[in-house]
């Protein structure tokens, strides 16, 4: 595959930034960007973005190169995608959470000709412009007033570059031409009908690909896109609020945080505010009962949607109403200038039957980054298109093609899993485990309660350490810090199991496979009775805190983990606590305490314990006395 520094052939037309010059020019007075701080309008934000793009261009930025975004915020990072793009160059984003050495690595690979930003993890040398809540304000968008360079770019040169999750070793820079973005952001506009009206909350993480579905359509429509000041995640309470403080009419979550969201929601007897009209949730299977129970009770519409960074996001819509029988939620019809197929050993099969889902048609990314073997690997050449040249995406998905035409997702070809949104080979985390001193064997998987966290089972290399046979000794302490501090180090948070286990074997199912049922029948057997029983003595010794707050509060933490023993000193990061389940633990609190009324999931991080958190809430009482 040709690098992202392979310029196209001669300029062509139309471009991705025609959508946008569309909206200044028809749409100039009306909000493009909205900050906490400010509005910025179409017009302004064309003016500023000039002046970053003429800064860029003489840093060496331009056709067939890439502009590297570091900000740590989300307005300045997408004012920073629309300045690369009319530089004529490309953009890739670095998350702020990755460790630093995987930073390092990407930023060594993506060997961007410029790095734009000011946030903590920008590369040393990054360009910071002025920005837009910076003083002035259309004052100081006139101060970088400046003629944007003259484009050079075609539709195949790069757009952007993304990094996917890495499944199955380092993470796979997928190149995005500008043609695929153009009609990627006018097909989404179409499809939800998007009009300048709209207003779209930016929540994903900067480094996923969700961001680009949250800006580009709405720009194609003169719609605004509303930016949160910093990148922290929202918990349920917090999106409810910032969704009607900001008016806005469309919001996409991935498919657990939706489902925390629709919780709360039910949970207080509430309804999404008044201007939300559409939800976009995507990233993992949908169950079909709290689908039908959001239809039955939110006035705000659902569309679930599916895709792969690999095709430009998402590739297929579902908005209908789904019927009472219905046993999966459809992931819908593709979107303009998008193929659907379902084949099996490359052939395609008819309608109803079972497959791999392949994705072809123009919104297929040009391929990986450096990495010509799986670039040829997984786009492949289509022997049954019409046009000669045509390729497909082999997602690894199985699916069919219902009696409507609507695309149903029945499960994974292979063993890959996603976990809260993010694609994950266990195999990757697996071969870290057991690169480890004293490990020897190891398999990962999804815990089975909420799926949202990793659980980790390992065999040590020591028989003398091995519990005994259908044993499985949850890890604490010192023992766990030993497993889970490297992997820190080399993966991305939502990548390293939260809840490890020691078992003397891996036991195998019938079919040779390692048996996870069997694992977590283990596991579920050490942990002891049930919360609210007997207390093991390594748990308990709650009857010295008189408090009955810590018990309520410790009955919550083993409750949202699903840990029966664990105790009042145990960390709930520790124990398999990540974001979503941080949201469902405080949202439970604020029903039982009226001290957590206004806790947020911060409050997590400063009081990570049972008694800790209760000696918070304790003191949030007392100052209100």
């Amino acid at each position: 595959m040709a690098a992202p520094g392979a310029a196209g052939p001669g300029a062509a037309a139309p471009d991705v930034l025609d959508l946008w010059d569309r909206s200044v020019r028809d749409h100039a007075a009306r909000p493009a960007l909205v900050t906490p701080h400010r509005e910025l309008s179409y017009q302004d934000a064309d003016r500023l973005t000039d002046g970053w793009a003429a800064g860029l261009a003489a840093r060496g930025a331009g056709p067939g190169k890439l502009v590297g975004l570091a900000f740590g915020d989300p307005a300045r990072t997408v004012l920073g995608m629309l300045a690369a793009l009319k530089a004529g160059a490309g953009f890739t984003v670095l998350d702020d959470r990755l460790p630093p050495a995987a930073r390092a690595a990407l930023v060594d690979r993506t060997a961007a000709a410029v790095w734009l930003g000011d946030g903590a993890h920008a590369p040393e040398g990054a360009y910071a412009p002025a920005g837009p809540d910076t003083g002035g304000g259309t004052a100081a968008a006139a101060a970088l007033d400046a003629a944007r360079p003259v484009r050079a770019a075609a539709g195949s040169d790069v757009a952007y570059v993304l990094f996917t999750s890495g499944s199955t070793g380092r993470p796979k820079g997928t190149v995005v031409e500008r043609d695929a973005l153009r009609r990627f952001a006018s097909a989404v506009a179409e499809r939800l009908a998007l009009t300048p009206h709209d207003r779209w909350l930016q929540v994903a993480s900067l480094g996923f690909d969700v961001l680009i579905e949250e800006v580009f359509p709405a720009f194609a429509a003169g719609a605004a896109v509303v930016c949160r000041k910093d990148t922290r995640a929202l918990d349920a309470e917090e999106l409810h609020a910032a969704l009607g403080r900001t008016r806005t009419t469309v919001v996409e979550l991935s498919t657990q945080y939706w489902l925390e969201y629709a919780r709360w929601l039910a949970a207080r007897g509430t309804t999404t505010p008044a201007g939300l009209r559409t939800v976009v949730v995507g990233g993992e299977r949908m169950d079909p009962h709290p689908y039908r129970a959001w239809q039955a009770r939110q006035p705000a519409a659902l569309a679930h949607v599916y895709g792969l960074t690999e095709c430009t996001v998402s590739s297929t819509f579902y908005t209908g109403l789904l019927p009472s029988d219905a046993e999966e939620v459809p992931l819908g019809t593709p979107l303009r200038d998008v193929e659907i197929s379902i084949r099996q050993g490359g052939r395609p099969v008819p309608d109803g039957e079972t497959g791999e889902i392949h994705i072809g048609g123009p919104l297929l990314a040009r391929g990986f980054l450096d990495d010509e073997a799986a670039t040829a690997r997984r786009f492949v050449a289509d022997p049954y298109a019409a046009e000669p040249g045509a390729r497909l995406y082999a997602t690894g998905d199985l699916g069919r093609i219902d009696a409507d035409g609507q695309l149903v997702f029945l499960g994974r070809v292979d063993d890959q899993v996603k976990i809260r949104g993010h694609r994950l080979e266990p195999a990757r985390v697996e071969r870290a485990l057991c690169e480890l001193p004293g490990v020897d064997q190891a398999v990962v998987f999804p815990d089975p309660a909420s799926g949202t966290a990793l659980w980790a089972f390992t065999v040590p290399a020591d028989p003398a350490a091995a519990p005994l046979p259908g044993e499985a000794v949850r890890l604490t302490g010192g023992d766990r810090d030993a497993l889970v501090a490297p992997l820190e180090a080399q993966l991305p948070d939502w990548a390293v199991p939260r809840v490890l286990h020691r078992v003397a074997v891996l036991p195998k199912n019938p079919h040779g496979k390692v048996d996870k049922r069997l694992l977590s029948a283990w596991a579920a057997a050490q942990a002891g009775p049930p919360a609210g029983g007997p207390v093991p003595d390594r748990a308990a010794d709650t009857s010295r805190d008189p408090l009955e707050p810590l018990e309520s509060v410790l009955a919550l933490f083993r409750e949202v983990l699903g840990a029966p023993a664990l105790g009042p000193d145990d960390n709930f990061f520790d124990h398999g606590g990540q974001s979503l389940l941080a949201m469902r633990l405080l949202a439970r609190l604020r029903e039982s305490d009226p001290a957590a009324a206004g806790l947020r999931a911060s409050a997590l991080f400063a009081s990570p314990t049972p008694r800790l958190l209760a000696g918070a809430l304790a003191e949030r009482r007392a100052s209100r006395r």
